[in-house]
């Protein structure tokens, strides 16, 4: 008996916001810095050592998760990403900086990773004709757990303590994510092939053209081609800039606006909202206008605010840039999968997408750590805001090869299949 698609995408949601917490830990930035004597460049570390081991293990367990499927993943990534959360409240009790790092950053790090990778392939598997929105449906949950993390988290640290809230959030993630792993699994052989003559059923009825799936490449196949490395220093140059800006969210509000840090508790609700809406609006937009128009789209719009955000005081004005910027953001994330699966197919999508995600890892410690030693150094965010327009700047230039080459490459591969057909037809035919 086939499972319900949309209890798969649940499922997937489930684990993605329990994970996706790791976008609130701005929220917890001064209370640890409080709590534990450390500076705001030695408490990011814990959370650029979470990104980095969440693209590292994404990228060397793609494999690894292929292979058990993911419900066994799930279960995995549960075990690592509450033991991490536990492991963060000893260090707090233990005020050792070590033990913060290797529970919250490495040990959790890996739980993210895996975590990560471990529904997507799996949605794009079960939606083969939506890969935009599939994905978008697989990743929101991620964008999404701040808004929900965000206020919960202070609410327990002002309620309960800094070492009760990292208690209290391990356990209740580790139940959530267990049950959703216990339900996700791809489809069975043959099913793959009913969902798609289901969807193409209906597109005919609608007098819509066949969607071509293209190449189906290897991850060492892909890795070979320079539209990997490509793909990469996007993807890499898209999250620098924006998770520099997420790891400072709430202290940036703070000093730069004047915010209380009830109200930059708030602001990191919100940007949970815009991360994971970002996500699925901008996914389904993808499988309308393209992967490459919607990332040029992305990288035109982050320059010119990235730009205005380093000169504007006005709290208004400020916090749609910051919201604007995570949408582009968040939808980065989500592009990311179909835009792969467009380029190299899905047979080895899990570990193509892990080894892009090692993008993630470098991106988590270079961002938060650049923008938080600028603003020891120079007393202001200003300079590295201008420094991240510039990086935009040439990745939008980067990408629109990208999409260029991929049209022309698209094209023939559609030229060729057609010759492919005809060659077929006329052999029948005699």
């Amino acid at each position: 008996m086939r499972r319900n698609r949309w209890l798969i995408a649940l499922a997937a949601v489930g684990i993605h916001i329990c994970i996706g917490s790791v976008y609130a830990w701005s929220v917890l930035t001064k209370p640890v810095m409080a709590a534990m004597g450390l500076t705001l460049s030695e408490t990011t570390w814990a959370f650029s050592l979470a990104i980095l081991f969440l693209g590292m293990s994404a990228g060397f367990l793609g494999g690894f998760v292929e292979r058990i499927g993911p419900s066994r993943s799930g279960l995995v990534s549960a075990l690592f990403f509450g033991t991490g959360l536990l492991g963060t409240a000893l260090a707090v009790h233990m005020h050792s900086s070590a033990l913060l790092y290797l529970f919250y950053g490495c040990i959790g790090g890996i739980g993210l990773g895996t975590g990560y990778i471990t529904p997507v392939s799996t949605l794009v598997k079960w939606f083969p004709r939506h890969r935009g929105f599939a994905t978008g449906l697989a990743i929101m949950g991620f964008g999404f757990a701040a808004l929900i993390a965000g206020p919960v988290m202070r609410w327990l640290v002002d309620t309960y303590g800094l070492l009760e809230n990292f208690i209290i959030l391990g356990c209740v993630y580790a139940v959530v994510m267990i049950a959703s792993a216990s339900y996700l699994r791809p489809p069975k052989k043959g099913e793959i092939p009913a969902l798609i003559d289901e969807v193409l059923a209906q597109e005919a009825a609608l007098g819509k053209k066949r969607t071509v799936l293209g190449p189906q490449m290897t991850r060492k196949e892909a890795m070979h081609t320079w539209k990997w490395y490509a793909l990469w220093w996007v993807f890499f140059t898209n999250i620098t800039c924006g998770i520099g800006l997420l790891a400072v969210a709430s202290p940036m509000a703070q000093e730069v606006i004047g915010m209380t840090p009830a109200q930059a508790a708030s602001l990191v609700g919100i940007i949970g909202i815009v991360n994971g809406g970002g996500r699925i609006v901008w996914s389904s937009i993808s499988d309308w206008i393209g992967r490459g128009v919607t990332y040029m789209v992305f990288f035109l719009f982050e320059v010119f605010a990235f730009h205005q955000l380093s000169i504007t005081r006005e709290g208004f004005i400020f916090q749609a840039l910051v919201l604007a910027i995570i949408s582009c953001y968040g939808g980065g994330f989500s592009c990311m999968p179909a835009f792969l699966s467009d380029i190299f197919g899905v047979r080895q999508l899990a570990s193509i997408h892990g080894s892009i995600l090692t993008a993630w890892g470098i991106a988590g410690v270079a961002g938060p750590l650049i923008l938080a030693f600028m603003k020891e150094t120079t007393g202001s965010y200003s300079a590295t805001l201008q420094l991240f327009a510039g990086m935009l700047a040439v990745a939008f230039v980067i990408s629109a090869v990208l999409h260029w080459r991929n049209e022309v490459d698209k094209k023939r591969y559609v030229m060729e299949e057609a010759s492919k057909d005809s060659i077929s037809n006329m052999a029948e035919a005699h």
